[in-house]
């Protein structure tokens, strides 16, 4: 009998037996043989899952905010412009980040929860204040938003502002070409659709950040993400030769490498193709029980999560009752509407079979908690779209 959950957030995530062998194995030293070459071997493979093969790597111990306040530590200097594309929670950090830098910040987004700011409003700021910068959150995790990465990363190159991609809940699992959209950082964390256990912060710079940081005329405030430290660690990994600043997550490094050439070996066309079956599927059954989306349209829908408020009459307490259904969802991120929806994450390792067990779920948590519908709806769909 199985004597556990699924976990069905958005991020961490399921993983796989062999990360989660990998996550188990002996540690060994982070000078080790052995780790030299697979440490390197996921700095190499790291480069194939963002498509940026002229990208420099960089794998430290830490979370997705880490990635975050390198990409903010070592490419802004005191009185940088710096333009936000604000699209939730997530955007947001991500400006006082840069503010606590010294950054001088704009942001463009739209009023209320939900949406994203057009083409056209964020050229706008891009011609008036002429940033160095620019941020875009790929999918914001509060509110399920995902953004137009490429043209809006034209436009970035298109106005000479450095373009930095926030791919935390994106990035394996959202279609993301980095060298061929002109993303000159792209950054994620472990825990999501590149499927390693929390405690990883993944970042690839290109060449034309990579420049901007060689020739930043003052020093990098934050000593522990300093490119000057890890530059040289992880170009000795990658020639397979000890070094050390800080100290590795050994076991972390084990699963990613595992991960990576999972990921490879699925290919990443395939792999975006198959992310998407699975949100649509979720979607579809959301659609056919009546309930809302976070998004304010469709064509702002994240595939790797799906943002979804709860049906008039039902609160967070539906919750509990998925839970005891054997799957569990997240409840809400973003401050303004917090106590007004859920969210289902749907990436890395998820299949068909969990899309169809959380709707389940799902039914049953709608159903205990009073909501009206005929059962059984949001499955058909969802089994529906997975066969289509």
């Amino acid at each position: 009998m199985k004597n556990r959950k699924l976990l069905m957030i958005p991020g961490p995530i399921e993983f796989t037996p062999a990360v989660m062998r990998a996550l188990g194995m002996p540690t060994t030293s982070h000078v080790a043989a052995n780790f030299i070459d697979i440490f390197g071997e996921a700095l190499e493979d790291l480069r194939k899952v963002f498509l940026a093969p002229s990208g420099q790597p960089f794998i430290l111990a830490g979370s997705g905010t880490l990635a975050m306040d390198m990409a903010a530590a070592n490419l802004v200097e005191p009185g940088d412009g710096a333009l936000v594309v604000n699209t939730g929670y997530f955007s947001e950090r991500f400006a006082t980040m840069l503010s606590r830098y010294g950054a001088k910040v704009a942001s463009v987004g739209t009023a209320g929860v939900g949406g994203a700011p057009t083409l056209q409003e964020v050229e706008a700021v891009l011609q008036s204040s002429h940033p160095r910068l620019m941020t875009i959150t790929h999918v914001d995790t509060s509110t399920g938003v995902a953004t137009n990465v490429k043209e809006l990363a034209a436009l970035g190159n298109k106005h000479g502002a450095l373009v930095i991609v926030d791919g935390v809940c994106a990035t394996g699992g959202e279609v993301m070409h980095q060298d061929e959209w002109g993303i000159d950082v792209a950054l994620t964390a472990s825990q999501k659709a590149i499927g390693v256990p929390p405690g990883l912060a993944l970042l690839v710079a290109g060449p034309k950040a990579m420049e901007r940081f060689k020739s930043r005329k003052t020093p990098v405030l934050n000593y522990y993400a300093d490119w000057h430290e890890w530059l040289p660690i992880m170009q000795a990994y990658e020639l397979r030769k000890p070094s050390y600043f800080g100290t590795p997550a050994v076991n972390l490094v084990w699963a990613l490498n595992v991960s990576l050439k999972e990921i490879l070996a699925e290919g990443m066309e395939a792999r975006f193709t198959r992310h998407g079956k699975l949100s649509t599927s979720f979607k579809a059954a959301v659609q056919a029980l009546g309930l809302k989306q976070v998004p304010v349209r469709p064509e702002l829908y994240a595939t790797t999560l799906s943002a979804v408020y709860y049906p008039e009459g039902v609160d967070a307490s539906m919750l509990k009752h998925v839970d005891e259904a054997g799957v569990i969802v997240a409840g809400g991120l973003h401050p303004a509407i917090k106590t007004k929806y859920f969210r289902v994450g749907h990436m890395g390792a998820a299949t068909g079979a969990d899309i169809l067990a959380t709707v389940g779920a799902i039914e049953t948590g709608l159903k205990k908690s009073g909501y009206k519908f005929e059962v059984g709806t949001g499955i058909h769909a969802a089994q529906k779209a997975l066969n289509s």
